[in-house]
């Protein structure tokens, strides 16, 4: 009978059958819009690509590549940049090799933010700095004491650094509003050091960056002061537009300097961002490694020969001015910093526990006058592309004079004592692969002249052209 009815009344049967291909197909479009509607929210929806858990934040950057030195020395496992970058004293042949950290300093960290009341947050970071091309910690006294007691000809690449093999480079705690500022407690980087990155135009790069390689500036005076022990730090921007922060370091704590203070004032306007930083640091030490004669001696002071330096103590007072002007696509950059050393108020003991090495001698009386340096600098960054950015920059020092007796008033190289200066100029270009992912290649050309050539008995100049990748997380 159904058959039969159906076949008798075909009209009916072609109705029910388009009714129901109608309701399929009124379901199918609704199903299809519905995805569609899901797939447009999930493509509107912001993605979180970060490492971050209930505020907690995993980050890092690993920094790697291959650099040519006209004049250096060998590659230091342990030194952050791993090569000098600019002439050295035992900058004696030709150095090609991997070298770490060019463009950025590698690091792994945590970071956190917690929620507290009104606008304010609990916040906290612990960084650990780190040499991908031997997977050792970055230790800048480590290189040092590695050369103790050899010859300019048999040494590798060592200089001072406040980086120091510790676990954590940054470690500290604090709160912050938007409102009030950030305060923060523990192991950090200085204020001048922050504006020093975001002030250089090649934002601290240890490559092509004379202020990025040499904490001297960032230090106010002493690398090892770039990043202060023990110390409270407060930031804050009020209304968008004008910047102040203080730090202190509390006195006969543990680090590269007894007592230290920072205070900052700067503002903005219209794309442009000034900042002036004043610093004293107490006690500054700036280490070196041991001569042949120091090491013969350390048996009877009762020091290893793996764990001892040398060190000169001096109290210094810097004053800096920095500046950028944003133009989108142009960014120019420039500042300008004057350090002044004296021997220390307070001397330091020999055995004193510098970042982790004992000072076992130490120079208590190495400005018979003030030391008057000056660091100055200049640069331009164009945004070629949203992913290439070229940079083009100039970084000069002078000293004054300030040696007593026969070197006083001197112009040449006879002594360390006599005025001189250093010029160094630098080409790069980075161009951003991805999000994450972005290679690079530069050089930058340095030399040394009158006294602060002193000692320089290879070479007075270097060239080191340097290409790598970096890639961020």
């Amino acid at each position: 009978m159904k058959y039969a009815n159906t076949i008798a009344n075909p009209a009916a049967a072609t109705v029910r059958s388009g009714r129901d291909r109608g309701w399929a197909g009124l379901l199918l479009l609704g199903t299809m819009t519905l995805s569609g509607v899901t797939q447009a929210q999930k493509a509107a929806a912001p993605a979180d690509d970060t490492l971050t858990y209930r505020g907690i934040t995993l980050y890092g950057i690993v920094d790697i590549g291959l650099q040519y030195q006209t004049h250096g020395a060998p590659i230091s496992d342990y030194y952050p940049a791993g090569s000098a970058e600019i002439v050295q004293k035992n900058s004696n042949h030709s150095i090609f090799g991997v070298t770490p950290n060019n463009m950025a300093q590698s690091r792994i960290g945590l970071q956190g933010v917690e929620p507290l009341i009104g606008d304010w947050t609990a916040v906290f970071r612990l960084e650990a700095y780190f040499n991908p091309q031997s997977g050792q910690l970055s230790d800048g006294p480590r290189s040092l004491a590695a050369n103790n007691g050899r010859s300019l000809a048999t040494q590798t690449t060592a200089l001072d650094s406040s980086v120091a093999g510790e676990p954590f480079e940054q470690a500290y705690l604090g709160v912050s509003s938007k409102t009030f500022g950030t305060i923060t407690f523990g192991r950090q980087n200085t204020i001048l050091a922050d504006l020093i990155s975001k002030y250089d135009p090649n934002y601290g790069s240890q490559a092509f960056s004379v202020i990025g390689v040499s904490g001297t500036t960032a230090g106010a005076g002493d690398t090892q002061d770039r990043r202060l022990d023990n110390s409270v730090k407060y930031v804050a921007n009020f209304l968008g537009k004008i910047h102040f922060g203080a730090q202190y370091k509390f006195n006969q704590a543990y680090g590269g300097a007894n007592n230290a203070y920072e205070v900052d004032l700067g503002g903005e306007y219209a794309g442009l961002s000034v900042d002036a930083v004043y610093s004293e640091i107490h006690d500054a030490v700036s280490a070196a490694a041991l001569s042949a004669t120091q090491v013969a001696a350390l048996p009877a002071l009762g020091y290893s020969v793996q764990n001892s330096l040398s060190g000169t103590i001096s109290d210094n007072k810097s004053l800096t001015l920095a500046g950028l002007y944003n133009m989108g696509i142009w960014k120019f950059f420039a500042g300008a910093e004057y350090i002044q050393y004296s021997n220390p108020k307070n001397p330091l003991p020999v055995g004193y526990d510098d970042l982790g090495y004992k000072l076992a001698f130490v120079n208590l009386t190495a400005f018979p006058h003030p030391k008057q340096f000056q660091v100055f600098w200049a640069g331009v960054r164009y945004t070629v592309l949203p992913q290439l950015d070229l940079t083009g920059a100039y970084y000069g020092y002078h000293q004054n004079s300030y040696g007593s007796g026969a070197n006083a008033g001197c112009t040449s190289n006879v002594a360390g004592t006599c005025s001189g200066r250093f010029d160094a100029i630098s080409f790069d270009a980075d161009y951003r692969i991805t999000k994450r992912f972005d290679a690079y290649a530069g050089i930058m050309y340095s030399m040394v002249h009158d006294g602060l050539a002193n000692g320089y008995i290879y070479s007075t100049h270097d060239m080191n052209p340097t290409i790598g990748i970096r890639f961020k997380f």
